[in-house]
């Protein structure tokens, strides 16, 4: 079935499911970073990040461009950690549930 930028699949409960997969992607995530004993240099960076885009979740309908900037910035800070790739590909799919950013005018 094709949907328009604008339909959201919504869960029996009036629920936006991809708030639902971004949020419980997030809390997976956050999970396996606390649960990472070693240290690297960017993992409060990562951590904060995460509670970013858990807001952003709560908040409603996130913006496209913010959404993929964090994980931009969480892939850079969690990336060359191994045990945390499956995690960190679930937040990555559930953020391109939202789709592409519009394009930038030349404007712009």
């Amino acid at each position: 079935m094709l949907r328009s930028v604008e339909q959201r699949p919504v869960g029996s409960e009036g629920v936006d499911l991809r708030v639902t997969e971004l949020r419980s992607a997030v809390s997976r995530l956050r999970r396996e970073l606390a649960a990472h004993r070693a240290e690297f240099a960017d993992r409060e960076i990562a951590e904060g990040e995460l509670a970013a885009l858990d807001a952003m979740a709560l908040g409603g309908a996130p913006e496209v461009r913010r959404l993929r900037r964090s994980l931009l910035i969480v892939a850079g800070c969690v990336g060359s950690v191994s045990a945390l790739a499956d995690a960190l590909a679930g937040v990555r799919r559930a953020v391109e549930l939202f789709g592409t950013p519009p394009e930038r005018g030349a404007g712009n």
